[in-house]
Protein backbone atom coordinates (compact mmCIF):
# COMPACT_ATOMS: atom_id res chain seq x y z
CA UNK A 1 0.00 0.00 0.00
CA UNK A 2 1.26 3.46 -0.53
CA UNK A 3 2.10 5.39 1.98
CA UNK A 4 0.45 8.95 2.66
CA UNK A 5 2.23 11.87 3.41
CA UNK A 6 0.92 14.12 6.17
CA UNK A 7 0.86 17.95 5.88
CA UNK A 8 3.73 18.02 8.50
CA UNK A 9 5.01 21.84 10.38
CA UNK A 10 8.38 22.65 9.51
CA UNK A 11 10.08 25.53 9.58
CA UNK A 12 13.71 26.82 7.42
CA UNK A 13 16.52 29.34 8.91
CA UNK A 14 19.62 29.88 8.28
CA UNK A 15 22.21 30.24 5.13
CA UNK A 16 24.35 27.54 3.21
CA UNK A 17 23.96 23.94 1.86
CA UNK A 18 20.23 22.31 3.24
CA UNK A 19 20.33 20.23 6.28
CA UNK A 20 17.24 18.72 7.39
CA UNK A 21 16.86 17.12 11.24
CA UNK A 22 14.83 14.71 12.27
CA UNK A 23 13.67 14.54 16.03
CA UNK A 24 12.07 11.16 18.14
CA UNK A 25 10.19 9.98 19.91
CA UNK A 26 7.87 12.29 21.89
CA UNK A 27 9.75 15.68 20.95
CA UNK A 28 9.50 18.05 18.67
CA UNK A 29 11.41 20.46 16.61
CA UNK A 30 12.78 22.77 19.31
CA UNK A 31 14.62 19.63 21.01
CA UNK A 32 17.36 21.06 17.95
CA UNK A 33 17.50 24.59 19.32
CA UNK A 34 20.70 24.28 21.01
CA UNK A 35 22.51 22.76 17.61
CA UNK A 36 21.08 25.92 15.75
CA UNK A 37 23.17 28.88 16.65
CA UNK A 38 26.00 26.58 15.51
CA UNK A 39 24.31 25.13 12.10
CA UNK A 40 22.78 28.18 11.11
CA UNK A 41 25.48 30.08 10.01
CA UNK A 42 26.71 27.74 7.44
CA UNK A 43 23.33 25.54 6.95
CA UNK A 44 19.82 26.49 5.64
CA UNK A 45 18.81 23.84 8.76
CA UNK A 46 14.83 22.54 7.83
CA UNK A 47 13.62 21.07 11.19
CA UNK A 48 10.10 19.30 11.09
CA UNK A 49 7.84 17.96 13.59
CA UNK A 50 7.17 14.13 13.59
CA UNK A 51 3.24 13.45 12.50
CA UNK A 52 0.77 13.63 15.66
CA UNK A 53 3.84 15.73 16.96
CA UNK A 54 4.39 19.19 17.91
CA UNK A 55 2.22 21.77 15.47
CA UNK A 56 1.90 18.94 12.42
CA UNK A 57 -1.35 17.21 12.47
CA UNK A 58 -2.63 13.91 13.98
CA UNK A 59 -2.56 10.85 11.87
CA UNK A 60 -5.18 8.59 11.06
CA UNK A 61 -5.17 5.36 12.66
CA UNK A 62 -1.95 2.97 12.61
CA UNK A 63 1.27 4.18 10.83
CA UNK A 64 4.94 2.63 9.67
CA UNK A 65 8.48 3.97 9.24
CA UNK A 66 7.40 4.19 5.57
CA UNK A 67 4.50 6.73 6.35
CA UNK A 68 7.32 8.68 8.73
CA UNK A 69 9.64 8.60 5.61
CA UNK A 70 6.98 9.89 3.24
CA UNK A 71 6.17 12.47 5.19
CA UNK A 72 10.10 13.76 5.26
CA UNK A 73 9.88 13.39 1.45
CA UNK A 74 7.03 16.09 1.17
CA UNK A 75 8.53 18.50 2.93
CA UNK A 76 11.82 17.72 1.03
CA UNK A 77 9.30 18.52 -2.40
CA UNK A 78 7.80 21.72 -0.52
CA UNK A 79 11.03 23.15 0.23
CA UNK A 80 12.30 22.40 -3.55
CA UNK A 81 15.62 20.96 -2.09
CA UNK A 82 17.13 18.82 -4.81
CA UNK A 83 19.38 17.38 -2.49
CA UNK A 84 20.22 17.62 1.27
CA UNK A 85 22.23 16.46 4.43
CA UNK A 86 19.92 14.62 7.17
CA UNK A 87 20.53 14.09 10.10
CA UNK A 88 18.59 11.83 12.75
CA UNK A 89 18.31 11.46 16.55
CA UNK A 90 16.74 8.35 18.26
CA UNK A 91 13.97 7.09 16.07
CA UNK A 92 15.13 9.77 13.56
CA UNK A 93 18.47 8.18 12.93
CA UNK A 94 16.34 5.12 11.77
CA UNK A 95 14.02 7.68 9.87
CA UNK A 96 16.92 9.14 7.99
CA UNK A 97 18.73 5.80 6.74
CA UNK A 98 14.87 4.42 5.89
CA UNK A 99 14.95 7.81 3.82
CA UNK A 100 18.46 7.39 2.22
CA UNK A 101 17.54 4.02 1.12
CA UNK A 102 14.60 4.71 -0.16
CA UNK A 103 15.65 7.93 -1.83
CA UNK A 104 19.25 7.48 -2.41
CA UNK A 105 20.14 10.41 -5.01
CA UNK A 106 18.30 13.01 -2.31
CA UNK A 107 20.99 12.41 0.22
CA UNK A 108 24.48 14.00 0.35
CA UNK A 109 25.06 12.55 3.87
CA UNK A 110 23.54 10.85 7.09
CA UNK A 111 23.56 11.08 10.79
CA UNK A 112 22.77 8.50 12.62
CA UNK A 113 22.71 9.99 16.25
CA UNK A 114 21.42 8.12 19.41
CA UNK A 115 20.20 5.07 17.50
CA UNK A 116 20.07 1.18 17.35
CA UNK A 117 20.17 -1.76 14.89
CA UNK A 118 21.82 -5.04 15.47
CA UNK A 119 19.64 -5.16 19.12
CA UNK A 120 20.28 -9.07 20.28
CA UNK A 121 17.42 -10.32 21.38
CA UNK A 122 17.69 -9.15 24.72
CA UNK A 123 18.04 -6.04 23.60
CA UNK A 124 14.61 -6.37 21.73
CA UNK A 125 12.92 -7.61 25.04
CA UNK A 126 14.02 -4.86 27.08
CA UNK A 127 12.52 -2.01 24.93
CA UNK A 128 10.02 -3.84 24.21
CA UNK A 129 9.06 -4.35 27.73
CA UNK A 130 8.95 -0.98 27.91
CA UNK A 131 6.20 -0.28 25.71
CA UNK A 132 4.36 -2.91 26.95
CA UNK A 133 4.68 -1.25 30.26
CA UNK A 134 3.44 1.94 29.10
CA UNK A 135 0.55 0.42 27.30
CA UNK A 136 -0.28 -1.58 30.87
CA UNK A 137 0.31 1.08 33.62
CA UNK A 138 0.43 4.40 31.28
CA UNK A 139 3.25 6.71 30.10
CA UNK A 140 2.93 8.98 32.44
CA UNK A 141 3.20 6.58 35.36
CA UNK A 142 6.49 4.28 33.43
CA UNK A 143 8.27 7.83 32.06
CA UNK A 144 9.73 8.77 35.33
CA UNK A 145 11.79 5.16 35.38
CA UNK A 146 13.26 6.80 32.08
CA UNK A 147 14.77 9.92 33.62
CA UNK A 148 18.31 8.32 34.43
CA UNK A 149 18.16 6.24 31.38
CA UNK A 150 17.89 9.78 29.34
CA UNK A 151 19.85 11.67 31.11
CA UNK A 152 23.09 11.94 33.36
CA UNK A 153 23.35 12.35 37.16
CA UNK A 154 24.52 16.06 37.18
CA UNK A 155 22.50 17.32 34.29
CA UNK A 156 19.29 15.79 36.32
CA UNK A 157 20.58 17.63 39.48
CA UNK A 158 21.47 20.95 37.94
CA UNK A 159 19.04 21.41 35.15
CA UNK A 160 15.51 20.08 36.81
CA UNK A 161 13.70 22.15 34.39
CA UNK A 162 14.66 20.80 31.65
CA UNK A 163 14.24 17.40 32.29
CA UNK A 164 10.35 18.49 33.39
CA UNK A 165 9.68 20.00 30.29
CA UNK A 166 10.80 17.03 28.44
CA UNK A 167 8.86 14.81 30.55
CA UNK A 168 6.00 17.26 30.23
CA UNK A 169 6.40 17.25 26.22
CA UNK A 170 6.33 13.21 26.06
CA UNK A 171 2.78 13.57 28.24
CA UNK A 172 1.22 16.06 25.96
CA UNK A 173 2.28 14.03 23.40
CA UNK A 174 -1.21 12.15 22.14
CA UNK A 175 -0.75 8.78 23.66
CA UNK A 176 -1.81 6.72 20.87
CA UNK A 177 0.85 8.33 18.64
CA UNK A 178 3.65 8.12 21.00
CA UNK A 179 2.71 4.47 21.59
CA UNK A 180 2.72 4.09 17.89
CA UNK A 181 6.08 6.09 17.62
CA UNK A 182 7.73 3.87 20.49
CA UNK A 183 6.52 0.55 18.58
CA UNK A 184 8.16 1.51 15.46
CA UNK A 185 11.04 2.60 17.33
CA UNK A 186 11.25 -0.77 19.40
CA UNK A 187 10.59 -3.27 16.39
CA UNK A 188 12.74 -0.86 13.27
CA UNK A 189 16.09 -3.44 12.95
CA UNK A 190 18.01 -1.93 10.13
CA UNK A 191 20.34 -4.39 9.92
CA UNK A 192 19.06 -6.32 6.89
CA UNK A 193 19.46 -3.45 4.54
CA UNK A 194 22.06 -0.86 6.23
CA UNK A 195 24.41 -2.42 3.92
CA UNK A 196 22.39 -0.54 0.82
CA UNK A 197 22.82 3.36 2.03
CA UNK A 198 25.59 4.86 0.96
CA UNK A 199 25.62 8.13 1.80
CA UNK A 200 28.86 9.42 4.01
CA UNK A 201 27.62 8.75 7.28
CA UNK A 202 28.15 9.81 11.22
CA UNK A 203 27.65 7.60 13.65
CA UNK A 204 27.47 9.11 17.10
CA UNK A 205 26.10 8.36 20.49
CA UNK A 206 26.60 8.87 24.12
CA UNK A 207 29.12 6.04 25.86
CA UNK A 208 26.21 5.42 28.35
CA UNK A 209 23.47 5.57 26.67
CA UNK A 210 21.80 2.15 27.39
CA UNK A 211 19.32 1.48 25.00
CA UNK A 212 21.34 2.93 21.69
CA UNK A 213 25.16 1.85 23.31
CA UNK A 214 28.37 2.32 21.71
CA UNK A 215 28.24 -1.86 21.30
CA UNK A 216 25.59 -1.40 18.66
CA UNK A 217 26.55 1.41 17.18
CA UNK A 218 29.95 0.21 16.05
CA UNK A 219 27.87 -2.55 14.13
CA UNK A 220 25.80 -0.14 12.89
CA UNK A 221 28.84 2.11 11.52
CA UNK A 222 30.49 -1.45 10.86
CA UNK A 223 28.00 -2.09 8.22
CA UNK A 224 27.49 1.37 6.62
CA UNK A 225 29.83 1.39 3.25
CA UNK A 226 31.41 5.11 4.43
CA UNK A 227 31.28 6.22 8.28
CA UNK A 228 33.10 7.71 11.04
CA UNK A 229 31.38 6.43 14.62
CA UNK A 230 31.98 9.07 17.72
CA UNK A 231 31.70 8.07 21.01
CA UNK A 232 30.68 11.10 23.60
CA UNK A 233 32.08 10.73 26.79
CA UNK A 234 29.69 10.25 30.19
CA UNK A 235 26.51 11.13 28.41
CA UNK A 236 23.34 9.24 28.13
CA UNK A 237 20.42 9.02 25.25
CA UNK A 238 19.27 12.99 25.24
CA UNK A 239 22.42 13.99 23.86
CA UNK A 240 20.71 17.50 21.88
CA UNK A 241 19.49 18.88 25.33
CA UNK A 242 23.02 18.22 27.28
CA UNK A 243 25.54 18.42 24.87
CA UNK A 244 23.59 20.23 21.75
CA UNK A 245 26.47 22.57 20.76
CA UNK A 246 29.18 19.59 21.02
CA UNK A 247 26.62 17.05 18.61
CA UNK A 248 26.50 20.45 15.96
CA UNK A 249 29.92 20.91 15.90
CA UNK A 250 30.24 17.34 15.50
CA UNK A 251 27.77 17.16 12.45
CA UNK A 252 29.60 20.88 10.74
CA UNK A 253 32.77 18.85 11.41
CA UNK A 254 31.66 15.63 9.74
CA UNK A 255 30.09 17.04 6.39
CA UNK A 256 32.94 19.47 6.53
CA UNK A 257 35.48 16.60 5.99
CA UNK A 258 33.37 15.73 2.69
CA UNK A 259 35.01 18.14 1.22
Amino acid sequence: MMSQAIDCAYSVEGDGPPLFLIHGIGAARNTWAKLLPVLTPHYTVVTYDLRGHGASPLPDGEFGLEDLVADLEAIRIKTGFEQAHFAGHSLGGMIGPAYAHAFPDRVLSLGLLSTAAFRTEDDSKKVLAVVKAMEDRGIPNVLETLTDRWFTDGFIRDHGDVVRRRLDQVISTDPDVFLNVFRIYATTEMAPWLHHVTAPSLVLTGENDGGCNPRLNQLIADALPSSRLEILPEYKHSLLLEAGEDVARHIHQFIQSLG
